[in-house]
Parts: structure tokens; C-alpha cells; sequence
């Protein structure tokens, strides 16, 4: 999906916008979940596609009631550790281990994170940003989750 930077649309055109990108992104995480084989992994997968139709759920309320009931929700972006630059995994195969699934899912929160900033950044001051600015926060923690989860388990000095 191309998002124009610079670009404000209207607020119902942006949510739309947004529910098609967690839309995607639950589609990937689904796709991810059938063709990986072990059992973590599908877990990891599963934890993330939850969240994504959790996301999806709340932009379609906020599209149904006019506005976002979540607004004064935490606004803060949590920076990111950017480990989807050193563990890049834009597919997944059969075999992929929890690491990989990991690994693969920080990818796709990476790619919701710009969106969520490029639909942030083009309606800078616009009643929506504030909205937006929540979903940028929401998204970073989620990103961040999955990114300490990683270091936990996966970048262990043992």
C-alpha cells in the first residue's frame, strides 16, 4: 500500500487507510502462522496476530463512532531498538524456529511503526494526529515487546 509522505487524508479516509494496513498485517501473520511447522513459532505468531486484530478493532470503533474513545491512551513513542535492520525477514519458510518467527514479526511491527509515522508526519496539527500519535505510541510498545523479548531470549550473553 503506497502512503505519500506529506499527505493528510480525511479522518474517516485514514482510518480506512489504517484498518487496511492491520488488516495486512494480520493476513501476513496468518500466512506466517500456516507455513512455519514448529510449535513456538506458530505461538509467537499467533501473539502478534492477536494484537494486529486488536488494533483493527479499535480503528474500526473509532470509524463507527466519529472519533477514537482511546485518545488520552498513552501517547508516547517507545524508541525501538531497530533490530528488524540486523535480523531482516521479510518471508518465512516451514522451518523457521522461534527465533526466526521473532524475528519475522518485529519486521512486520517495523513496517506498521512507518506507516503509522508517515500518517502521523502528513497530518501534523490536524484534529487526527492526536489519534495517530496514539497508534504510532501503541504500535512502538508493541514493537518493543517483541524487540525485549527477543534480547531476552535470543541475545543472551549465555
Amino acid at each position: 500500500m503506497g502512503l505519500e509522505d506529506g499527505v493528510c487524508y480525511t479522518y474517516e479516509a485514514a482510518l480506512e487507510k489504517a484498518i487496511e494496513m492491520e488488516e495486512e498485517g494480520f493476513r501476513n501473520y496468518l500466512h506466517a502462522i500456516s507455513v512455519v511447522t514448529d510449535r513456538q513459532a506458530k505461538a509467537i505468531l499467533r501473539e502478534a496476530a492477536i494484537e494486529e486484530l486488536n488494533h483493527k478493532q479499535r480503528l474500526e470503533m473509532a470509524l463507527l463512532d466519529g472519533h477514537d474513545r482511546n485518545v488520552a491512551e498513552l501517547q508516547q513513542e517507545i524508541p525501538s531498538m531497530n533490530l528488524n535492520y540486523v535480523f531482516e525477514q521479510k518471508e518465512i519458510a516451514p522451518d523457521a524456529d522461534a527465533r526466526t518467527a521473532l524475528a519475522h514479526a518485529i519486521y512486520l511491527e517495523k513496517s506498521a511503526v512507518d506507516f503509522y509515522k508517515r500518517l502521523m508526519n502528513g497530518c501534523e496539527g490536524a484534529p487526527m494526529a492526536v489519534m495517530f500519535k496514539r497508534l504510532l505510541a501503541d504500535e512502538t510498545r508493541h514493537l518493543g515487546n517483541l524487540e525485549d523479548f527477543y534480547e531476552k531470549y535470543f541475545l543472551a550473553e549465555n
